[in-house]
């Protein structure tokens, strides 16, 4: 197949979620088949990292991507739109221009949209069969159904209906979707009745990247692999500081909870201040500090998808305790493979037990790595991509 792959995110290096989904799929189509890949970009790429993507792609093209700001004109104007503000503020002219460019230098089989942003940019190729890969609507649902306060709430359901709207009238002229989870299949139904097809392609895992030695763990060391300049982060963090690490450091008071991500624009001072409390900041290679640790907490209240700081840390044998939002999607069982607590006290008592039972880590770990290896590598979930585009391909044909 020759694939046209729209990106939101440019996908080297693949430090953070989005990123190494998008660089993974491609790594594993590009084996069989030809890649052309039009990326959107926050700043100015270097060469050695366009050269690392065209290891992988026939062509690499990249566009600076305009971030929404809320105040400006045409966001302002957004608020007579049916489409989302965001979307209306952010259309790249530059994007336009190349995938176009990539349709007049070649025809493609398929083209895959990576994330909502994408998918205007989709349109360029009209007889081309298309995807829409990672439908996610988990956020703004949340947001909305979460939202007590009358006006907010009404603010955040028109937020909702514009984006399910939006969505909706996307996936219209796209011949099939993907999302990360059953949970996320079920919400696409709602907004979407009878949509076809849909395929749940997982996040995952490269096992092989992940099987080296780091070294052995650390007693009593705990760690959050996930940067809190994303907000679901940033809560999870703030409501464990809070609630929860004050109970594990009661029973165990030299415990170290490690905090990795870049910081840039975090309101730091907003969260409680504690000695135990380490930011490591952006590391070029997060592996070393997850698996040298006891434990992997994930306390996550709100987001969708799922969790790959949960497949990392069990790939590498380090045990992971998390809400059940934290672990939503996940097909892991509590007590064998995870374990799963969502109160403070609930929590804090899973930990505990964790640092308190060498059985039992040892136990998480060996299953964890064994439910990544049979269910959640990066090339299983590649594989059901790749079987989703031969079907929409043949689909189309047999319609023309």
């Amino acid at each position: 197949m020759k694939i046209l792959f729209l990106s939101r995110w440019f996908p080297y290096p693949p430090d953070n979620g989005s990123k190494i989904r998008i660089f993974n799929l491609i790594k594993y189509l590009s084996s069989g088949h030809e890649v052309d890949l039009v990326s959107f970009t926050s700043e100015t790429i270097a060469e050695e990292r366009l050269a690392a993507m065209r290891r992988y792609c026939r062509c690499v093209d990249v566009a600076l991507h305009k971030p929404f700001q809320p105040n400006r004109l045409k966001a302002l104007l957004g608020f007579l739109s049916r489409r989302p503000r965001s979307v209306v503020d952010s259309h790249s002219v530059e994007m336009q221009r190349l995938v176009e460019q990539a349709r007049r230098r070649r025809s493609f089989d398929v083209v895959i949209a990576s994330q909502i942003d994408t998918t205007p940019y989709a349109m360029a190729l009209p007889r081309t069969p298309k995807i829409f890969e990672e439908v996610e609507l988990t956020m703004p649902y949340e947001r909305f159904s979460r939202e007590r306060h009358p006006l907010k709430r009404l603010r955040k359901w028109l937020t909702w209906w514009k984006s399910s709207r939006y969505v909706a009238d996307r996936l219209r002229i796209f011949d099939g979707c993907t999302v990360v989870s059953e949970r996320e299949r079920e919400l696409l139904l709602r907004v979407s009745l009878g949509y076809r097809p849909v395929g749940v392609i997982p996040n995952g895992v490269d096992i092989a990247y992940y099987a080296a030695h780091f070294g052995l763990p650390e007693a009593d060391t705990l760690i959050y692999s996930g940067a809190l300049t994303y907000g679901a982060n940033f809560n999870a963090m703030n409501f464990f500081l809070r609630e929860v690490f004050p109970l594990i450091q009661a029973k165990r008071p030299n415990v170290k909870l490690s905090i990795t991500g870049k910081l840039d624009g975090v309101p730091i001072h907003h969260l409680p201040r504690n000695d135990g409390v380490i930011l490591t900041g952006y590391l070029d290679d997060v592996r070393p500090a997850v698996a040298q640790s006891w434990a992997c907490v994930v306390p996550l209240r709100a987001g969708g998808g799922t969790r790959l700081k949960i497949l990392e840390a069990m790939a590498l044998g380090t045990p992971v305790v998390s809400t059940s939002k934290g672990a939503e999607g996940l097909e892991a069982t509590h007590g064998d493979d995870i374990l799963i607590a969502d109160t403070p006290a609930e929590f804090a008592d899973a930990v505990l037990r964790l640092l308190d039972d060498k059985a039992l880590r040892a136990r998480l770990a060996a299953n964890g790595r064994r439910l990544m290896e049979e269910r959640y590598s990066w090339e299983t979930s590649a594989q059901k991509l790749e079987q989703l585009l031969h079907q929409v391909i043949e689909r189309r044909r047999g319609i023309e």
